[in-house]
């Protein structure tokens, strides 16, 4: 019978790629599920900002962290305010096409 000193040991070695693999999908599932909730803030400060007259564009803008600056798009349109967020990615390409969209609107009283 051969000696199974080590065996673990390698199986752990072998899988660790598939493991690193599920745990980088599911924190950017994570994170795209939290730039979805940003944008459905923002998309619902900028609304109420333009309700109430104020400029929406910077209430939606205000209403997201430091680093969704440079990820964010803010359109108006009529009475609508629509946030499209891209959420942070290892992969530029990745983050690309998980863009994230959130719209908001103020009826007419």
């Amino acid at each position: 019978m051969a000696s199974e000193r080590g065996q673990s040991t390698v199986e752990l070695i072998a899988a660790l790629p598939a493991l690193l693999l599920a745990a980088s999908i599911a924190l950017q599932l994570l994170v795209v599920g939290y730039a979805l909730t940003l944008a459905d803030g923002a998309a619902e400060a900028g609304a109420l900002a333009l309700a109430d007259g104020r400029p929406a564009r910077q209430a939606a803008r205000a209403a997201l962290p430091g680093w969704a600056e440079e990820r964010v798009e803010v359109a108006i349109e009529g009475r609508e305010v629509t946030v499209q967020l891209r959420p942070p990615s290892p992969l530029a390409v990745l983050a690309e096409r998980l863009i994230v969209s959130s719209s908001a609107a103020v009826r007419p009283r």
